[in-house]
């Protein structure tokens, strides 16, 4: 092999290597997104001496979203929620989340913002043991939707949310 040969093989080994590099970085550091959650259900109530709230005909689908810049939205199974509570170690039950608990009463809405520990979902039961941390629970109401806050997770493919990632950040049921 001549000289120019040895170059020319040696510079795209080189430039290989390069890009090899430099994808391997990428993929190293993870980027994470973070969600938000909206449950709805029909009615709830409350019990104050247990600090339990149960969701009543609550959907079976959760709702997620992401802010900007990465504007993902779509649905999950309620079902599949759950284990954020257990799954990860950025879990909900290391850091429970807070969560906006929005009733209408005829032309009223009431919100007490809680923070959300151990579900348990029961057919169409959702129940969580809260701490009130502003406002007042009423002891039930209908038409109520609960907005948890943020929990960060990668964005890969096998993120807790599983939107996949798709080029098109398209909404995905699960």
């Amino acid at each position: 092999m001549t000289i120019r040969a040895r170059s020319a093989v040696g510079t795209a080994l080189a430039a290989t290597l390069l890009i090899l590099g430099v994808f391997v970085a990428n993929a190293a550091e993870e980027k994470k997104a973070d969600f938000l959650f909206v449950q709805t259900a029909k009615s709830m109530a409350f019990d104050p001496d247990t600090n339990t709230l149960k969701l009543e005909n609550v959907s079976p689908v959760t709702l997620f979203f992401t802010d900007r810049p990465e504007r993902i939205a779509g649905n999950m199974k309620t079902a599949r929620f759950i284990p954020f509570w257990s799954e990860g170690k950025d879990s909900f039950k290391s850091d429970p989340p807070n969560a906006d608990v929005s009733i209408i009463d005829g032309k009223t809405m009431k919100q007490t913002v809680v923070e959300l520990k151990d579900p348990v979902l029961d057919n169409d039961t959702l129940t969580y043991t809260v701490k009130v941390i502003e406002g007042e629970m009423p002891a039930e109401g209908t038409e109520v939707a609960v907005f948890i806050d943020i929990i960060g997770r990668p964005l890969t493919p096998l993120s807790y949310a599983g939107v996949a990632r798709r080029t098109f950040r398209r909404a995905a049921l699960y």
